[in-house]
């Protein structure tokens, strides 16, 4: 049994990566570790996910969690990047030199590299990758990234740990109250250089309802995706379902379980989907998504693709949907096997 800190962007209203930090928590669950959870929300985090939590910004309290600990634990997550700023990359590439210097171990599984542009974040994120006791990446992109960084560091492939989530059992009742029709799911997400998807997601809605599919508009960020879903539902007179401030990943799951399919932007939309069996469109804004949907042998639509496109993707997907649920149940077997490689990473490490 040991003692570990988890870290990441957690309990930040991010459900992906909350799935992250459950799926890997289930699959450790056999091992009686005790886990202490790094939380933007440490209250929430506790009441929702019976996780003990320090805030993820006090420093103080992080020395203090890293002091009780055996080793600090990186779920997951496309943390080491510089996309959005160097703030993320800087953050936790201190984290793991504080660790290190407290001679704690230190390990990155689950973790999807990149991208990072500038030089101080690839430098900042191999010196991190450097000093980690165990490295597993979700994805062969990101062990080149880590080998194009001069990583030298042993590295090992796995898959997202959110694939270790089990399919929860219980439901949500009829369908989110639109009686018969069956629904599909939507989990839009903005894209800095693609205005135009709240007016494509908006007219999506509206063609599947009219083929007698109700739509349903699923929030995986609340910081970021509220006021995208605000400016779909404005452009169907606000009249659209949605799945809104949902506490736990594993109630979108339950929900999600009912619907036919999703679409979606949102990577852990499709995660989440596929631990249910429920097949996806996925959107092609980033080559994580483009990377899931091959290993799934899910349909890939371009990343700017017309609501006609999309909707033409999902009459195809629902017209052989019983292939497609057997093809995405194969694929996601595969990929919790490989998830279960962060866990033996822990295991071994720590063993």
């Amino acid at each position: 049994m040991a003692r570990l800190l988890l870290a990441g962007y957690l309990g930040c209203g991010n459900l992906g990566d909350d799935a992250v930090l459950l799926g890997l928590i289930h699959g450790l669950r056999p091992y009686a570790h005790s886990f202490t959870v790094m939380s933007g929300a440490p209250d929430e985090t506790y009441r929702v996910h019976g996780l003990p939590s320090v805030p993820r910004k006090d420093r103080a309290a992080f020395r203090r969690a890293l002091g009780d600990s055996d080793a600090l634990v990186f779920v997951g997550g496309s943390i080491f990047q510089d996309a959005t700023s160097l703030r993320s990359v800087f953050y936790y590439s201190s984290l793991v030199s504080e660790a290190t210097r407290a001679g704690k171990r230190v390990l990155l599984v689950g973790q999807g590299v990149g991208p990072l542009r500038r030089t101080l974040g690839k430098r900042w994120a191999a010196a991190a990758f450097e000093k980690a006791d165990a490295i597993v990446v979700r994805d062969p992109a990101s062990a080149q990234a880590l080998k194009s960084l001069g990583v030298s560091r042993p590295v090992r492939l796995g898959a997202d740990p959110a694939f270790l989530l089990p399919n929860p059992q219980g439901g949500e009742g009829e369908a989110f109250g639109v009686g018969s029709m069956r629904t599909v799911g939507l989990a839009p997400r903005p894209v800095k250089d693609d205005p135009s998807i709240a007016a494509v997601f908006g007219d999506l809605a509206r063609k599947l309802f009219d083929s007698g599919l109700m739509p349903v508009l699923i929030e995986m960020d609340r910081a970021f995706d509220g006021p995208l879903l605000d400016q779909i539902a404005k452009r169907q007179g606000g009249k659209v379902p949605e799945l809104r401030r949902v506490p736990s990943p594993v109630q979108v799951q339950q929900r999600i379980r009912r619907m036919e399919a999703v679409v979606a932007v949102r990577l852990h939309a499709g995660i989440l989907a596929a631990t249910v069996g429920v097949p996806s469109v996925m959107v092609d804004y980033d080559p994580k998504v483009a990377a899931f949907a091959r290993a799934t042998e899910l349909p890939l639509a371009p990343g700017k693709a017309s609501a006609d496109a999309l909707f033409a993707r999902v009459q195809s997907l629902l017209k052989d949907r019983e292939a497609a649920c057997a093809r995405l149940e194969a694929r996601t077997e595969e990929l919790r096997t490989l998830a279960r490689v962060n866990v033996e990473a822990i295991q071994q490490t720590m063993g």
